[in-house]
């Protein structure tokens, strides 16, 4: 069977500016429990910039601050697809529930840049069952050079030809250009790496012409690397070979090394690289190695001190730490923030009422997954085990005051606790805080009776770590469950993987 050339890349152009823009819409024959999230495609973070229900009728309407102009991914009921959006536009997506985001019309401010986009993805999903790559990494490098060489210049006709009918702007029209570049990088480096096995010659090294073609196509290496997640994975698996050389030769004897620090280490020693390189390959290390939710509270703190001390772009360093706020939660040991909360009558509520006794915090909303079914259940068993020595607050981020009271009366009927909203839900003041997005709804975080941090966030009530923690500040002990029993199904913690590409860190270290 033939091996066919695959083109499709998740990036995105980046413009300094940072402007509001608006989105609305309607999604026909969507449900009101699934909601549209929007995403920066080319960040090191990938948190979601907004959270955006639909009504019965599947309208929606948001908006959001747009860190960049380039792409970004559109989150809907498990799928996603990219969209071009310019800081300052007022745009209108149509769609169907069945297929959206998968296909959807944008009319306004970015139609003719989407335009130009859907129409050279369909090109490259074409044009690339007509290419037998697989032929192409098996033969001699002179074919496959010019092989390459054809390949540029057929996508790049095309891309010409689209700007001429849909117009696009400059800014879109140049990534569209880095982005052929990076996808004829990434096949010359694929070639480099598996030439020699495929081809039964394991002393093969890449000609001059080569590496002359891959110097002529990074002709702009720092936009490529704030721009396209590709090139960082390019750039990470041409220096996987000389890391691991390096990771061997200077980890021995040391203990407990996260792969994010011996990068950092080996980073210093590339002067070929330029700061902003540098910055976007550790973020990039980082999200994809050390920041996840198990993550032991000694390397939470060793990851941020080297954002602080290795990594200089500001918004970089902010958005890693928003990151692993949201991954893995506040410091323990720390003091839990207060927030501007209502009871349902209304009255403000402050966390700091509870100081004295220790207390769960458990965030939740109306379309969250298996909230009814697996997490209320479970809740009311712990809630009446502990409710003796510990409290217990309830936090409402569903999008309305009105729909906070009806799902807190339908969901926590009984259940003792103080049910609490969130005023703007998703984008509260307490959310805010707590790092709370709707990827890891429901979530518990626990507070020790001098209104102090003393767990991750959980989004499991399972988990022994949880249990343990309960235990300890309650002085009960709960009935030990089954090894291989899951009281709640596991939600996915990771936001980047999706944006990301795959396998784009080096390997770790021993």
């Amino acid at each position: 069977m033939k091996k066919y050339l695959l083109l499709f890349i998740i990036t995105a152009f980046v413009m300094s500016c940072s402007k509001k823009v608006e989105v609305k819409g309607k999604i026909t024959g969507s449900s009101p429990l699934e909601r549209i999230e929007f995403v920066e495609a080319s960040g090191v973070g990938t948190l979601p910039l907004i959270n955006i229900g639909l009504d019965k009728d599947g309208n929606f309407s948001g908006s959001f601050d747009a860190p960049k102009d380039g792409m970004y991914v559109i989150n809907y009921a498990g799928r996603q697809s990219l969209i071009y959006l310019e800081g300052g536009q007022k745009v209108n997506i149509s769609g169907n529930g069945a297929t959206f985001p998968n296909e959807f019309v944008v009319t306004g401010d970015a139609k003719k840049n989407n335009d130009f986009l859907t129409a050279s993805q369909k090109f490259l999903a074409e044009y690339g069952t007509k290419v037998n790559i697989g032929a192409l990494m098996g033969g001699d490098e002179a074919a496959f050079l010019k092989g390459m060489h054809k390949i540029e210049a057929d996508i790049n006709k095309n891309v010409d030809d689209l700007a001429k009918k849909n117009n696009p702007s400059k800014a879109l029209l140049d990534w569209k250009k880095n982005d052929v570049k990076v996808t004829i990088l990434n096949l010359l480096a694929n070639y480099e790496m598996s030439h020699g096995p495929m081809s039964g010659n394991p002393s093969y090294k890449a000609s001059k012409a080569l590496k002359d073609y891959e110097t002529q196509l990074e002709t702009d290496k720092d936009v490529m690397v704030k721009t396209i997640p590709l090139y960082r994975q390019y750039l990470l698996v041409k220096m996987t070979p000389d890391f691991q050389k390096y990771a061997e030769a200077n980890s021995k004897g040391k203990t407990g090394i996260t792969t994010s620090e011996m990068f950092a280490q080996y980073l210093k020693t590339k002067k070929d690289l330029s700061q902003t390189a540098k910055d976007y390959l550790l973020a990039f290390v980082m999200a994809q190695a050390d920041i996840h939710p198990t993550t032991p509270a000694a390397n939470i703190d060793k990851i941020k001190k080297i954002i602080d001390s290795d990594i200089k772009d500001a918004t970089i360093k902010s958005d890693l730490l928003k990151m692993q706020v949201a991954i893995t939660g506040l410091k323990i040991g720390d003091a839990a923030p207060d927030a501007a909360l209502a009871k349902q009558d209304g009255k403000a509520y402050k966390l700091s009422e509870n100081k004295g006794k220790p207390y769960m915090l458990f965030f939740y909303a109306s379309w969250n997954p298996y909230i009814s079914e697996a997490t209320v259940p479970v809740l009311k068993e712990v809630v009446n085990f502990y409710k003796s020595k510990m409290n217990f607050v309830f936090v409402n981020v569903d999008d309305t005051n009105d729909q906070f009271i009806k799902t807190s009366n339908s969901l926590l009927k009984g259940v003792q606790g103080v049910n609490v909203y969130g005023e703007g839900g998703l984008n509260s003041d307490i959310a805010k805080k707590y790092g709370v997005y709707g990827f890891k709804l429901p979530c518990f975080v626990i507070i020790d009776k001098d209104g102090k941090i003393a767990s991750r966030s959980f989004v499991n009530l399972g988990e022994q770590e949880l249990v343990t923690i309960l235990d300890k500040q309650t002085g009960l002990s709960a009935p030990k469950a089954e090894p291989n029993m899951q009281m709640q199904p596991q939600l996915q913690l990771d936001p980047s993987a999706a944006q990301q590409p795959a396998n784009p860190q080096p390997a770790p270290t021993k």
